[in-house]
């Protein structure tokens, strides 16, 4: 860190995460590790300082979490994990004396009150309606089959369900039957119901400082909860302009002021956009990792320095790479087993000995029984891809895609 920050309070992170504890480190940014108790004993062994918190909690408690760590001089609480977002908007409604960040957190949180607030501020979004039982579900689907002028001969357009506040993909069914809404689970209500939206589906990770982005990267998903790309392929990229504009419009919409924000949209053919929906904290997929290969910076210190409003413009400038242009394109590929039981990993020789293969962290299943997946969670292992030719890693991740990993 440069001599100019001269505020040495340390930041709060809320979860366990060794790469932003090391990228603060690194960076020379003093921290408290709030993290659940399990973590607590090796890292005090560590030397690094840290306070006990069970994220399970009411809300409630926030007051009693601000209060310790106000005792401790923290500046701010950043939020690593979508568990920790709410923890955090209360948190530093105490220590930036900030009454409003609790409900601004909360938008990251209820996709209805998400998708409400962007749409009031004339963001582009799908259908969508907050729900609470099977006949609500049915009649949503019928309504916008009826409004896109389906008849019972015509394939009906999908519509999505998902939980109200869960993260990512967890809980998302797709319903494209009326067979499929009877088939919803007792649990899945109250939630979110919402309209397909076509098109090339996209991330970006925007780093913003005082409300600025200081560094936007496009994630082109070559495969939702599979395989991504970063950046983003010349197909894609050509529509920069346009979609920093769009993430411009969210942050004044969302009022974000320090941290990353991690919004999904679509782009259709005629290059408009729609928007999904938007995260703030680390986005998952190894997202962070890819950035950091592709771009040459560190993306967990990245997020560390714009979490922090006492971080100076000269060492944002530092920091961050002139322009996002990559000279390399990162891939990656989670792999999931395709069968209940599985035996061992079957690595292909080809597939190792490919020029853009990276590295992997596959393992050897310690039992033959495969873990239920949760979302995009759960996955037994990333394949690492890098490449001047995005669309040879794209080919390479899509037949990689049909492999069976684990046999």
């Amino acid at each position: 860190m440069s001599e100019s920050s001269t505020d040495r309070r340390p930041i709060a992170l809320l979860g366990y995460s060794v790469e932003t504890m090391e990228a603060a480190t690194e960076l020379d940014v003093p921290f408290i590790a709030v993290v659940p108790e399990p973590f607590v004993d090796q890292l005090e062994k560590d030397g690094i300082p840290v306070e006990s918190w069970d994220f399970g909690l009411r809300n409630e408690e926030s007051g009693r979490l601000a209060e310790r760590l106000s005792e401790r001089g923290a500046s701010v609480a950043v939020p690593l994990y979508e568990e920790t977002v709410e923890w955090a908007g209360a948190v530093n409604g105490v220590l930036r004396e900030d009454p409003r960040s609790f409900q601004r957190s909360l938008l990251f949180r209820d996709k209805a009150m998400m998708k409400r607030n962007a749409q009031l501020n004339g963001i582009r979004v799908g259908v969508f309606e907050e729900i609470a039982s099977r006949d609500d579900a049915l009649q949503f689907f019928r309504r916008v089959n009826r409004a896109m002028l389906r008849t019972h001969e015509d394939v009906s357009d999908p519509v999505h369900v998902k939980p109200l506040n869960a993260a990512g993909s967890v809980g998302h069914v797709v319903i494209g039957s009326e067979d499929d809404v009877a088939a919803l689970p007792d649990d899945a209500f109250p939630c979110l119901a919402e309209s397909h939206i076509s098109g090339q589906e996209f991330s970006v990770e925007a780093f913003v400082h005082r409300g600025r982005i200081r560094f936007m990267n496009i994630t082109e998903y070559v495969h939702l909860g599979y395989s991504q790309i970063v950046p983003a392929s010349p197909d894609l990229d050509r529509y920069r302009d346009r979609i920093e504009a769009a993430v411009e419009k969210l942050i004044r919409a969302f009022q974000v002021e320090y941290g990353v924000i991690h919004p999904e949209y679509f782009v259709d053919a005629d290059g408009d956009l729609n928007f999904g929906e938007v995260a703030a904290r680390v986005p998952g997929g190894h997202i962070f990792d890819l950035i950091s290969e592709a771009h040459g910076f560190n993306a967990y210190g990245a997020y560390v320095l714009c979490a922090r409003p006492e971080t100076t413009e000269e060492e944002l400038d530092r920091f961050f790479p002139p322009a996002p242009e990559a000279t390399r394109y990162s891939a990656n590929l989670m792999v999931y087993p395709r069968q209940e039981r599985v035996h061992e990993l079957d690595m292909p020789s080809a597939l190792l000995e490919h020029p853009c293969f990276e590295r992997h962290d596959m393992f050897e299943p310690a039992t033959s029984k495969v873990a239920e997946r949760i979302g995009f969670g759960n996955h037994y292992g990333t394949i690492f891809f890098s490449g001047e030719d995005p669309k040879v890693l794209r080919e390479l991740v899509e037949h990689y895609e049909e492999y069976d990993f684990y046999v």
